[in-house]
């Protein structure tokens, strides 16, 4: 075969696998529920590190599941407002950020019993532990700043302005924070070791920010912005690939086995993104959820998908953003393949 003829039947094959592959879908689907009976609203989801259990926010505590069985495992009581929930399994310690009280709650990862409480920037949204420096990371939507708090003194030894809400963050594992920040439709890099922002990276024309992940082998961001996974180059902030997904997206998960990218959006879509290479993502799926299962938590030992939701009344009441939860139908949807 001549080497043009050669060339033209590679890329041809290419571009025919990729479309069948994209065609074929992912085998992704909702395989159970978990009801969860108490009552109050939700952010996100985690989980637990190598325990068997998820942790769910909802209302003023989280509730702790078995992963396998979706049965109740405990209460962590009194996280007004929480969001979200880390772990730093060196200490046997979890920790949550609760958003209506600006405070960090301690817990023991076996007992589930509060340790106690941390004052925090005003209102702690999301929140992570940074194996790199050791830190736990709240991303205070208010104060528009980041919370470095040291899990042995239990205490906040620095606090980063970072010019927006910042809604979710991701760490490469080697100094390096990545920061989406919602209101300026922009990714904030943060370097740990100096605790200074070094870069504010622009989405436009996406816009609205709020899930982050990241391959940190191929150095890629992925920030879940209106209808749009935006894949972004950590080291230089360039844009290199466009994903249309489902609307609301709330939640983004990587699982680097299966090279996936998981979007979890509100409208009841989990769009699953495969990479391909560093520059190229194809759409594989929209798996069919629930409106309204818009965060996620994906284990990557068993590859699982976690995904909060409920049944919402039709109006909502004068003043109100939303209409009110249907009591008695709040639950955990459970996707794998």
């Amino acid at each position: 075969m001549k080497k043009h003829a050669l060339i033209l039947f590679l890329l041809t094959s290419s571009c025919a696998f990729s479309n069948l592959y994209a065609q074929q879908g992912s085998g992704f689907r909702v395989v159970k529920t978990f009801p969860i009976v108490s009552s109050g609203g939700w952010d996100y989801i985690a989980v637990g590190p190598g325990n068997n259990r998820i942790y769910v926010s909802h209302g003023t505590q989280v509730n702790v599941l078995d992963e396998t069985t979706g049965d109740s495992v405990g209460v962590i009581p009194n996280t007004t407002g929480v969001h979200g929930i880390a772990f730093v399994p060196s200490l046997g310690k979890g920790y949550t950020s609760n958003g209506r009280i600006n405070t960090v709650t301690v817990f023991d990862l076996k007992t589930n019993q509060v340790l106690g409480q941390i004052a925090a920037g005003q209102n702690p949204d999301a929140i992570m532990y940074d194996e790199f420096s050791k830190l736990i990371i709240t991303c205070n939507g208010r104060s528009s700043d980041l919370s470095l708090i040291d899990p042995v003194s239990e205490k906040v030894v620095a606090t980063i302005p970072v010019g927006g809400k910042p809604e979710t963050a991701a760490s490469d594992g080697m100094g390096k924070l990545y920061v989406n920040i919602e209101d300026k439709g922009e990714i904030a890099e943060v370097d740990i070791n100096s605790r200074k922002l070094m870069n504010r990276w622009t989405l436009a024309p996406s816009g609205g920010p709020t899930g982050l992940a990241m391959d940190t082998k191929t150095r890629r961001l992925f920030s879940g912005c209106d209808k749009t996974l935006v894949v972004m180059d950590a080291d230089n902030g360039k844009v290199v690939a466009r994903v249309t997904i489902g609307d609301g997206c709330d939640g983004v998960a990587f699982d680097p086995e299966l090279k996936e990218v998981f979007a979890s959006c509100g409208e009841g879509k989990l769009s699953i993104v495969h990479e391909e290479n560093a520059d190229k993502f194809v759409l594989v799926a929209d798996v069919p959820t629930k409106r309204s299962a818009r965060t996620i938590a994906e284990d990557p030992l068993n590859h699982t998908a976690f995904l909060p939701a409920a049944e919402f009344e039709k109006t909502a009441a004068p003043g109100e953003r939303r209409p009110p939860l249907v009591p008695g139908t709040f639950q955990v949807l459970v996707v794998k393949e």
